[in-house]
């Protein structure tokens, strides 16, 4: 079924008013132009040939008079009159010739026909009379001439009189059809003040019924499904394009319904995956505590059995050390090595277990002194090494000063375990602020580390070369990792520059009131 679109029907709509209104202005401007012209035929045109017909009439009369008071007098100061004569044929002369151009036959035959009339007098009567008289006097005319020429005038008034009726007659008739034109001029502005009255309702009623009522039932629905009730239908009412809005907007309530049921299944699937994950969280942290006092009490449970073997392994090595055979000896030997490695990692895992199962107090530490507590760890390994460790001023950062400690021994340390035999290790740390944190660096001229193993070393347990090349237990960086990460920070494998390893680590800086960069560090 197809929609009549609102532009086609208020198009057929505007279209048949303004016909109709068309068609009455058109009638109107005929009238109006009809009723000027018999206005001005009467006001204008009758008028003045009326007025100019009876004034030659009248001279006409006066003429005549002055003819036959000159033919019994014989005075020529009568005759004045009869000097206007041409003046009274020339205005009937303009009406007979059409001088205007406006003129009916009829009213120009009455025209001629009057001036025939007068000329005929003129020529028969006047101007015989008046050269009788000239010539022989007042006596040489009779009473019997000038009855005569009474009635040759009388035949001439006859004329006159035929041509004033007509033009008094068509005047007459226009006066009458500007009457009608007239009323037809104010009936045409009624009916077109009653047609603009009656389109404007018109155009009202279809306004409200093709527009302003869908739209507000549009309106009402769109409300409905604004204020919650995404389950109220949008009637899809009104014309065509308005019809497609409302389809539209239907699509679009249909769109957040599916949207909306998405939505509250990804938010149930959420709060699904959410109480699992919480749940896996607990038990995660319950494995982490369960895992951390394993590592806790199973170091310390091994600790004693395993200085016991220790200690009796040695004294039978230092007792029976060479009164036994070579394999013996040697057997020893393992004993001892593998008593003393086994100690090592239990002191380590020890350590590794504690980093932020003991909570120590979190203060202000300056590295400077942080490290000189280091080496003092170190002092033998440094010593036996040949070993330089350089440090510009290092910062105060914020944390626990025994982890930290820490942190830079088993740092320090690792670059002076894995050095190149072939030159003193050198080991070098410097610090630069970048935003809240401090950024270290560890660098050394050992052996190197390739980039390939950069996260490897970091994991727990993981070794790069085999145990009797570089002892450890193969914890070191992964407790520095854990600390690292137990302050706030994070720490990764640097590019060095030349030979050697590049470790880099942050920390959070001591606060706002820590002294400007030290000399070495650059801030950004």
């Amino acid at each position: 079924m197809t929609t009549t679109t609102l532009r086609s029907r208020l198009f057929r709509a505007l279209t048949a008013g303004g016909i109709v209104l068309a068609l009455i202005v058109a009638g109107a401007g005929v009238a109006v132009w009809k009723m000027i012209d018999r206005q001005t035929q009467v006001a204008d045109r009758y008028f003045a040939v009326i007025t100019a017909a009876d004034s030659a009439y009248t001279r006409l009369v006066d003429a005549e008079t002055a003819v036959r008071g000159y033919a019994i007098t014989g005075s020529e100061v009568t005759l004045e009159p009869y000097q206007r004569v041409d003046d009274a044929l020339d205005a009937f002369a303009a009406v007979a010739e059409n001088r205007s151009g406006r003129i009916s036959p009829q009213v120009q035959e009455a025209a001629q026909a009057a001036i025939d009339a007068a000329e005929s007098w003129n020529e028969e009567f006047a101007e015989p009379i008046i050269a009788q008289v000239a010539a022989e006097g007042p006596a040489a005319v009779g009473a019997d001439e000038i009855n005569s020429g009474q009635v040759e005038f009388d035949r001439t008034r006859a004329a006159v009189q035929d041509y004033l009726d007509l033009l008094r007659e068509r005047r007459d008739i226009a006066s009458g059809e500007l009457d009608q034109w007239t009323q037809l001029v104010v009936l045409a502005l009624s009916l077109l003040a009653v047609a603009a009255v009656v389109a404007a309702g018109l155009l009202w009623q279809t306004l409200r019924r093709w527009i302003t009522a869908p739209l507000n039932a549009l309106a009402e629905d769109s409300r409905a499904v604004a204020s919650g009730d995404l389950h109220h239908r949008v009637e899809t009412t009104g014309p065509g394009e308005i019809a497609a809005l409302a389809a539209d907007v239907e699509r679009m309530r249909l769109s957040l319904v599916e949207q909306l049921q998405a939505i509250e299944a990804s938010r149930a699937e959420v709060a699904d995956a959410h109480e699992q994950l919480t749940e896996q969280a607990e038990e995660l942290r319950r494995s982490n505590r369960d895992l951390e006092q394993f590592a806790y009490v199973a170091s310390h449970d091994l600790q004693e059995p395993l200085r016991k073997v220790a200690s009796f392994t040695q004294l039978l090595q230092k007792r029976y050390g060479g009164q036994l055979d070579e394999r013996a000896d040697q057997y020893i030997g393992f004993a001892v090595d593998g008593a003393k490695r086994m100690q090592a990692l239990i002191q380590d895992l020890l350590g590794f277990s504690r980093v932020g199962r003991l909570g120590g107090e979190v203060v202000d530490v300056p590295m400077g002194a942080a490290l000189a507590d280091a080496l003092d760890n170190l002092g033998v390994l440094v010593e036996d090494s040949g070993a330089t460790v350089q440090a510009e001023d290092l910062p105060v950062v914020s944390g626990e000063r025994g982890l930290l400690v820490q942190l830079l021994q088993n740092l320090v340390g690792n670059a002076i375990k894995f050095r190149d035999q072939d030159r003193d290790p050198v080991v070098r740390l410097t610090a630069r602020r970048v935003g809240d944190d401090w950024e270290f660096e560890c660098r050394d001229n050992g052996i190197g580390i390739d980039a390939q193993y950069a996260e490897r070393v970091f994991v727990i347990f993981q070794r790069l070369h085999p145990k009797d090349v570089y002892g450890g237990t193969g914890i070191g960086l992964a407790l520095c990792k854990k600390i690292v990460e137990y302050h706030g920070g994070r720490i990764w494998l640097g590019e060095p520059d030349g030979p050697g390893t590049s470790i880099r680590w942050t920390l959070p800086a001591a606060g706002p009131d820590e002294a400007p960069a030290l000399p070495g560090a650059t801030e950004e």
